[in-house]
């Protein structure tokens, strides 16, 4: 159960093939594998080598496959960091990690080294497309990374992991506070994308070839890191794009005939509004994987309506790998919820005391498996609040069915208390986009001396509609309790979002607080 056999046990399994499409380029998974090990020797030559941490900075690309797996063959551990961060959240990331080295391009070069300036001991920049090094940059040791492959041997290193050592140390988007880092081993990652796969294949039947999907999502990102996992053990070919856009997406499904990939609601929201998805055949396209951020049933019904596929929403997070549960084709697609748990993953509803509670009813959803990661990286008060008895503690409010599909009702932290009543944003969320107006909203609470909490909807409209604050409170107002409907409204051109598309809702409640008065 480690991630470095994924590769040859692919190339032994399904021989070689065209694994990867990128651009005007193809990369079969043997290319991949001399790759990974020119990588993994360049690494240990520059003496990295076991537990040293290599961060992986860049735009989803070839290099960020060969970069993963070239750091696990050598021994290190992966630090997957988005590259549309700051320099300033860049730079945290590697203080905290002591990061001996960075794998980056030259685009994203100067935010890197101005990261790299304030540690005591500057990494090793290995720099794809390498242009230049400006005399700003000496303190900074700069190489070329395809020189340094070029140069080393494509022989496998003598290095094997153990199941139980990390592979990855994935900081979290710190929307709560400091990001943490949150260790996963190669048992933690493999297990689950086992599971993932083992689904995949009871759906599908023996006959179905895994054919190609589509690579939009992250690789940075924990559901991206995983999702590729699956190709390797599946023998799927992937069309990766360096960001999102609605005709690359459209023209790599009609180019690959496309049947089935993984995306976040953002992404999904995106394809249904934009007119241009009308020039392409995506025809072949049968269903979309949803998962990272809650996936609204409006969202779900209008991207069924539009494309004739649908969408099976999952849930998971960074500390479990990182999914928990899922929807199954060819089982009843159950409207607001995520499915039910994996193979392999426990759950439980629980109350204050921990204690399991009765099926419908609502308390935090404790997660267990070989999945679930062994803390926080140099945490340890982190990693006691959240791993108790062997269970992952999620922050997540949730309650199961008879038929054991779970639904996740809202974030625990995000739950509003106003004058002791409990109200839960995603309810009042999914009853607002019904608003013929709303093309998303956000709830969230912020103080009140007299309420303790007082409830404020954000809301982004539809092109040309003009609805206002009356208009959406008459229209809560008939469908809800007096409690529940918002004080206020505030409406935004957009709604602030990290690198996967989830709402920041802690920079929301700071943003609205100082916008509006509600004593």
């Amino acid at each position: 159960m480690i991630l470095t056999d994924l590769l040859e046990n692919n190339v032994e399994q399904f021989g070689e093939y065209p694994f990867l499409f990128y651009r005007d380029k193809a990369l079969s998974n043997r290319d991949l594998l001399d790759a990974a090990n020119r990588l993994a020797a360049a690494l240990k030559q520059r003496g990295i080598g076991a537990g040293d941490r290599v961060m992986v900075c860049m735009p989803n690309c070839p290099e960020v496959f060969i970069a993963y797996q070239a750091i696990m063959r050598a021994g290190a551990i992966v630090l997957p960091v988005m590259f549309v961060l700051h320099p300033r959240e860049i730079g945290f990331i590697a203080r905290a990690s002591e990061a001996s080295a960075v794998i980056t391009s030259q685009l994203l070069l100067g935010n890197v080294v101005e990261a790299a300036q304030e540690m005591d001991q500057p990494p090793l920049l290995l720099v794809s497309g390498l242009e230049d090094h400006p005399a700003a940059f000496d303190k900074v040791p700069v190489e070329d990374l395809q020189s340094a492959m070029v140069a080393a041997t494509p022989d496998k290193p003598g290095i094997t992991p153990k199941p139980d050592d990390l592979a990855v140390i994935l900081y979290t988007s710190g929307t709560t506070g400091q990001p943490k880092g949150v260790m996963l081993t190669h048992r933690n990652l493999y297990s689950n994308a086992a599971a993932a796969v083992t689904l995949a294949e009871e759906e599908e039947g023996e006959d179905e070839e895994p054919g190609t999907t589509l690579g939009v999502l992250p690789l940075a990102h924990i559901y991206g890191f995983t999702m590729a996992n699956t190709l390797f053990m599946r023998g799927s070919s992937v069309v990766v794009l360096p960001k999102f856009e609605v005709r690359a997406v459209c023209l790599a499904i009609q180019e690959h005939r496309i049947k089935r990939f993984s995306a976040v609601p953002a992404m999904l929201y995106a394809l249904i509004t934009d007119p241009a998805t009308a020039d392409y055949d995506l025809s072949s396209l049968e269903s979309v994987g949803s998962g990272s951020a809650p996936c609204p049933v409006t969202l779900i019904e209008a991207f069924r309506k539009r494309f004739n596929a649908d969408i099976y929403e999952g849930y998971g997070l960074s500390e479990a790998a990182p999914a928990v549960s899922a929807h199954r084709r060819g089982e009843t697609i159950k409207p607001g919820s995520v499915g039910r748990p994996l193979p392999g993953v426990e759950i439980r509803i629980a109350g204050p005391d921990g204690d399991p509670l009765a099926t419908g009813d609502i308390g935090e959803l404790l997660v267990r498996g070989e999945n679930i990661t062994p803390g926080y990286y140099r945490n340890e008060e982190a990693t006691l609040a959240a791993l108790k008895d062997g269970w992952l503690h999620t922050g997540d409010m949730a309650k199961l069915d008879e038929e054991g599909y779970l639904y996740i009702v809202d974030r625990k932290k995000d739950l509003i208390l106003r004058g002791g009543f409990n109200i839960y944003p995603r309810d009042l969320e999914d009853l607002i986009l019904q608003h013929p107006d709303v093309a998303e909203v956000a709830v969230i609470g912020v103080p009140s001396d007299r309420m303790g909490e007082e409830v404020v909807a954000v809301i982004v409209r539809k092109p040309d509609a003009v609805v206002d604050e009356a208009g959406i409170l008459d229209f809560c107002q008939e469908r809800l309790a007096n409690y529940k409907t918002p004080r206020s409204v505030v409406f935004l051109e957009a709604l602030p979002r990290n690198g996967v598309g989830k709402i920041l809702k802690k920079s929301l409640r700071e943003e609205v607080a100082e916008q509006v008065s509600l004593e």
